[in-house]
This record gives structure tokens, sequence and C-alpha cells, in this order.
């Protein structure tokens, strides 16, 4: 396969998995901030921070408010990070490789485009707010699953397939591991049985993790536990475990000669999550364990963008 087309089908589905994860991140945000009646904005600031989106905002609108946050993770054409950027982003790379990807997929990511262009005006007025603003996140959601789903289910499973699932499952990891970092550190502090119940709970929903909580641990909601079942559980679908697993999975199916370090890497990663137990992780410290784990995944986007896309300027 050409680099080139490698390279857009990787960060077609890259995009498509970062729209999905910045819409999670602002519902369990918003959800969260309904339960601060001082009107507190750490949660909003956090949220900025977790994608690194700090700076930008503060550069473009100084103080953070709810409302402009809001606006600008989800519609601002400015931030290369946005829900509508990603969501652009994805259809100009499916674009580009339309003879690669079967007409539904196609169609399916490009329809997605056209309603999310649409409802922007909705949002820059501020016409969505409360269930209608958890609507519009439930719907980007929708529409990532969707993407997925007509992927899996039209496409042959040659190397075009192999890639895009890459870059699914390594956009994934990244985002679990940021929003279990700092959201971990935002909510710990808390007292509180009910206060505490309901934010863990909101985290947990935020990753679609609540019901696989319940059947798998039968209790009440601890951090160590949240901590365990995001990081460890390899039958958990948005786990650091599982998604290392499928990405190591994947560089094995598409290795070629140049390959051998960055399969190798994956490898490592892998063997820490397969063979790691939390009282190890929580001793040495969360925080430290997550920015290594974040450090990885960068490192192991960049070779695998040596290895087998188009080199990066």
């Amino acid at each position: 396969m050409l680099s080139r087309t490698a390279d857009h089908l990787y960060w077609m589905s890259r995009y498509t998995e970062r729209a999905e994860n910045i819409a999670r991140l602002l519902e369990v945000t918003y959800r969260t901030s309904l339960l601060m009646p001082d009107g507190n904005m750490g949660y909003w600031g956090a949220a900025l921070g977790i994608t690194g989106l700090a700076e930008g905002y503060r550069h473009k609108f100084g103080n953070i408010t709810a409302a402009q946050v809001l606006r600008y993770m989800s519609v601002d054409v400015d931030n290369p990070s946005s829900i509508l950027s990603c969501l652009r982003a994805a259809r100009e790379n499916c674009h580009a490789v339309r003879g690669t990807v079967t007409s539904e997929v196609w169609e399916t990511i490009n329809t997605t485009w056209l309603e999310a262009r649409d409802s922007v005006g909705n949002l820059n007025q501020g016409h969505l707010q409360g269930s209608e603003l958890t609507k519009y996140f439930e719907w980007v959601k929708f529409r990532s699953h969707l993407s997925r789903g007509v992927t899996v289910g039209t496409m042959l499973q040659d190397e075009a397939f192999h890639f895009i699932r890459l870059g699914t499952f390594l956009e994934r990891g990244d985002n679990t591991a940021r929003l279990l970092d700092v959201k971990f550190d935002e909510l710990a502090p808390k007292d509180g049985p009910a206060g505490e119940y309901y934010e863990w709970g909101a985290l947990l929903r935020s990753v679609s993790a609540f019901e696989i909580y319940r059947k798998v641990y039968r209790d009440v909601i601890t951090p160590q536990r949240v901590a365990e079942l995001l990081i460890l559980r390899e039958d958990m679908p948005r786990s650091l475990h599982s998604c290392v697993k499928e990405v190591q999975g994947i560089l094995g199916l598409v290795a070629n000669h140049r390959s051998h370090e960055t399969t190798r890497r994956a490898g490592e990663m892998y063997s820490r999550l397969r063979y790691g137990r939390i009282d190890d992780i929580v001793g040495l410290g969360l925080h430290d364990y997550l920015t290594a784990f974040l450090e990885g995944t960068n490192e192991l986007g960049n070779l695998i963008a040596q290895d087998f896309l188009v080199p990066m300027a």
C-alpha cells in the first residue's frame, strides 16, 4: 500500500475517534459541572488541559467560561481539535482515498460532516443547552459508532482496513489515559460519598463503562477499581490494555522491513499492561504511570509515521 493512502486512512480514523472522545469529555464535564452550585470553572479548565487546548483557548478568549469552552471545543474552526474540525479532517482524508474505502464508508463520513456543518449555527448562537446539548454529544458518538460499524461490516480486511483500525485504537488509548489522568486527580480529593458516587459514575459513563463496572465488581464505586478497569482490564473495550493489545496485533499484520523497532515498542507496552497490577501502579503513582503511557503512545505514533505513513515536516 502507498504510504500516502495509509496516511489518509490512519488519520481519517484518528480524527473520527478524536471527535467522539471530545464529545465524551464535554458531556462528562457538563454533567459534573451541574453538581457545582457555585459555578466552579475548574472542570472546564481541566477539559482544556486534558486535550492540550488551554494555551490556545486563553490566547483567544482569556477567562474560562462554560459557554466559551463548549463553543471552542465543539465548533471553533480556529481550533484544529474541535469536534467540527475533527469531523472535517476525517471527511477530507476519506475523500482523498474514496477509491480505497467502500461507498458506504464514504457516505457515512461525508454525511456526518454535512450534518455537523449544518449544526454550527445553533451551537454558535447558544441554542443547544441542557438536554439539547447532551443530544448533540450523543449524536457525535452515534456517528462515530456508525462509522466503525460500517467499516467493519463492509470493508475487506486488508491493509487498508488494518490502518483504519490502527488509528482508532491508538487514539482511543491516548484519550482514555488523558481523561483518567486529569479526572482521577480532580475527583480524588472530594469528600462525601453521595457527590463522589455521582462524579465517579459520570467518569465511568464518559467511557461507556458504568454498566461494565457494575457487572465486574458488583460493589460501590472506588477510585482504585475505576483505575483498574480503565487501565488493566483486557475485556473493557476502551481500557489501555485493550487498546494496546489491538495496536500490537495490527502492527504484526502490517509489519515491513523497517518496523521491527515499532513492533517491539508496542509489545513492550502491551507486556506492562498484561502483567501489571493495580496495587503496583497506584503505589508508584498513577499520574507518573499515565504520563509515561502517554509518552509511549506519542513515541509509538511517531514510529508508525516513520515506518508506514507520509513523513511529517
